[in-house]
């Protein structure tokens, strides 16, 4: 092994053990001839000739190096590639954000579930707590999708934060939840795995949901709650016909539901960095840059034909296909050993997914019907 040359650092905390270099050098020799190891500012810098292509490099590397702590980062500066094996600097999450915006989204969600139980805030604004069910309801249902990724991410060794949930002064009081992922994606597997876990766990969260929204006593709604006139999915109507029938004014937990397989068919569309592109693309590999790059014109094409043919307000696909555009362009990022394909059972499951994203679509979602 060369000879470990340890310039003068700026901020180092302990030095590393010479049996721990030791082994990260034997795990780089295997695919980079070193001729110069140096210390420096926490870090190992491995100078050497690459053996192999970098892009397969990164993949061999990155999986030990991340076992013993460390972040991989190769570059090339005057005319010498190095290798930067730099300890893992966890980011220290601030929970009492996450916290804030819980309590934040329980209180916007609550208001929105007490106008849909019939309450009159401007003259009863106490009676704001009797839309707790609804605020069970989708926070249960949002929330789960969410936490599928976060824990399957925690499992394959990803660095990812805490849900975020985001207040909104909307009809169901939210705008969702999202979480971080940092750091790359290990390989295919992980991708999917973390791809497929929020809608799948969302999708049944949201039927359970549904099916006890189904069975309980009607409530007398609002007339702004009338306004909204939904469509119902397959996926919904399938449930109404297993549990019985439902009441003319849909109850605010089903409508929780509903809103969950909503959220469950936007996010499997399957371009960018959407959960149905992850998928997408640890199924078929780069070939999913193609179908991403399909989609924005097969929602123009429904939003179109909504609009001019059915007389409808297709602006949700429009709306859509604009956004997936963006998705589209922006691409995905490569998991770093890409070249192991997916097994069987993995494939079949992506393949039942996008089914059951398409038991939760319908032409028209929801009409704003004008008072």
């Amino acid at each position: 092994m060369p000879e470990t040359t340890k310039n003068e650092p700026k901020n180092i905390s302990e030095p590393i053990p010479e049996e721990e270099i030791d082994e990260l050098y034997r795990q780089v020799e295997s695919v980079f001839k070193v001729y110069e190891i140096v210390y420096e500012n926490d870090a190992l810098l491995f100078y050497g000739i690459p053996k192999i292509e970098l892009k397969t490099l990164a993949q061999k590397l990155w999986v030990p190096f991340a076992e013993k702590g460390y972040q991989l980062h190769i570059k090339y500066e005057l005319g010498e590639h190095v290798l930067i094996a730099a300890p893992v600097v966890e980011v220290r999450e601030r929970v009492w954000v996450n916290a804030v915006l819980v309590v934040a989204t329980i209180f916007t969600t609550m208001l929105a579930g007490a106008t849909m139980y019939g309450v009159d805030l401007a003259t009863n604004p106490s009676q704001f707590v009797q839309g707790l069910p609804f605020t069970i309801a989708i926070m249960t249902v949002l929330g789960s999708h969410e936490m599928g990724h976060y824990i399957v991410a925690r499992l394959h060794g990803m660095r990812t934060s805490l849900p975020y949930f985001i207040p909104f002064p909307t009809l169901i009081g939210t705008m969702g939840a999202i979480i971080k992922h940092r750091g790359p994606i290990p390989d295919r597997k992980a991708l999917f795995d973390v791809g497929v876990a929020g809608p799948l766990v969302g999708l049944v969260v949201s039927v359970i949901v549904t099916v006890i929204g189904l069975s309980l006593p009607p409530v007398t709604l609002t007339t702004d709650m009338a306004m909204l006139e939904l469509q119902l999915p397959p996926l919904f109507l399938l449930l109404v016909k297993i549990v019985g029938p439902m009441s003319e004014n849909m109850h605010p937990v089903a409508f929780a539901g509903w809103v969950g397989m909503l959220v469950t068919l936007l996010n499997l569309f399957p371009a960018g960095q959407l959960d149905g592109g992850h998928v997408l693309r640890a199924m078929i590999g780069e070939r999913a840059g193609r179908v991403a790059k399909i989609m924005p014109f097969v929602l123009l094409g429904i939003g179109a034909y909504v609009s001019f043919v059915m007389k409808q307000n297709g602006f949700i696909w429009l709306f859509w296909a604009m956004f997936l555009s963006l998705f589209a362009v922006a691409g995905h990022p490569t998991p770093l050993n890409d070249n192991i394909k997916l097994d069987d059972r993995r494939f079949a499951l992506g393949v039942f997914t996008f089914i059951m994203g398409i038991l939760c679509f319908t032409m028209i979602p929801f009409t704003i019907i004008p008072q």
